[in-house]
């Protein structure tokens, strides 16, 4: 069936049909309620509420603009509603203050504080293409960093970079979708785009991967995996670019350049003869391991989410919060399938 007899089944009460008319829609809708929250347990309650106001309104629907666009408008009002009953926003532990001094013990985790989540790539299907008018692909604008810059975004400014830089929308669509003027839009993006362009790298991860390609990142990832499997501190710390970052939310401490981020790993996970198990996953569009201690509890100890610089490992930013953790308790891709 086609997407106009979809909808007019759909809209004539049938379920099925509804279902088969958003499912093209479902794993993106899901990306931009992430993009916009930050937490992936918030960004599915968006979603779902996104799919049950969508069928609710269904039979209103006229079709002055796309399906698509209709269902944004519905996603973006359904996160904004969420934003304004939680005011704070998400955040990595480098937004809580500079980097530990060499030797530190990390501090006790913050677990009241709201902390930026991963996105299991298992359910985000291929989030390909785009618009052609859409200033970032879709891919990276589910990676780590650009999440985290959108985060210090006010909620409207934040929706309105997203609806135009990511999903192509024109300025007229996003004004409709947030009931404002061309005008409004357009001076709230330039603002965004400033703010966002400061806090983003040179380089987006999709570019760090097209530029190492698929054998040198099969040798980075045999490497560290053996490394840490090893719980050898010397063959990390080489894999690392001089500026390396490691951090560990919900734990605010973070270490900065290789000599602090050796002294954290002799004296915290490789201390007293702790093993790892890592097994390669994906999160974020980004290379990521889920870690497990040999001898301990079988869930996952921690979501290791990775950046890359070149041929090196610019940032590691390690997940303990166990609800972040929740969607990688059974990580299916092996060590050959990153």
């Amino acid at each position: 069936m086609t997407e106009a007899d979809l909808l007019a089944a759909a809209r004539a009460g049938d379920e099925d049909a509804y279902v088969g008319l958003v499912r093209p829609y479902r794993a993106a809708l899901l990306a931009h309620c992430y993009r916009m929250l930050g937490s992936f347990h918030d960004a599915e309650d968006a979603h779902q509420e996104t799919l049950l106001r969508a069928w609710r309104a269904l039979p209103r629907f006229a079709g002055r603009s796309s399906l698509r666009a209709w269902l944004y408008r519905i996603a973006t009002n359904a996160c904004l509603r969420m934003l304004e009953r939680r005011p704070a926003q998400l955040l990595l532990p480098d937004d809580y203050g500079p980097a530990a001094a060499h030797g530190e013990a990390p501090a006790d985790p913050l677990l009241d504080a709201p902390w930026l989540e991963p996105l299991p790539d298992a359910l985000l299907g291929d989030l390909a293409g785009g618009s052609p008018e859409a200033r970032y692909e879709q891919r990276e604008s589910v990676e780590l960093a650009f999440v985290a810059a959108l985060q210090h975004l006010p909620p409207r400014q934040r929706a309105v970079l997203i609806m135009r830089d990511v999903l192509g929308f024109s300025g007229g669509e996003v004004a409709a979708a947030l009931e404002t003027t061309t005008a409004s839009v357009h001076s709230a993006l330039q603002r965004a785009r400033g703010t966002v362009e400061r806090r983003l790298p040179p380089r987006s991860q999709q570019a760090a991967l097209r530029v190492l390609g698929d054998a040198d990142l099969r040798r980075l990832v045999d490497e560290y995996v053996d490394a840490w499997e090893r719980a050898d501190v010397d063959a990390v710390v080489e894999l690392l670019s001089a500026e390396a970052v490691f951090a560990m939310p919900p734990i605010p401490t973070w270490y900065a350049g290789r000599d602090a981020i050796a002294a954290f790993l002799r004296s915290g996970p490789f201390a007293r003869s702790r093993r790892w198990r890592l097994v390669p996953t994906r999160a974020n569009r980004q290379l990521a391991f889920a870690s497990f201690e040999r001898d301990g509890p079988a869930a996952v100890h921690a979501l290791q989410v990775l950046a890359l610089d070149g041929a090196r490992i610019a940032s590691v930013v390690a997940f303990r919060e166990p609800s972040a953790l929740a969607r990688f308790e059974r990580p299916e891709t092996r060590a050959g399938d990153v």
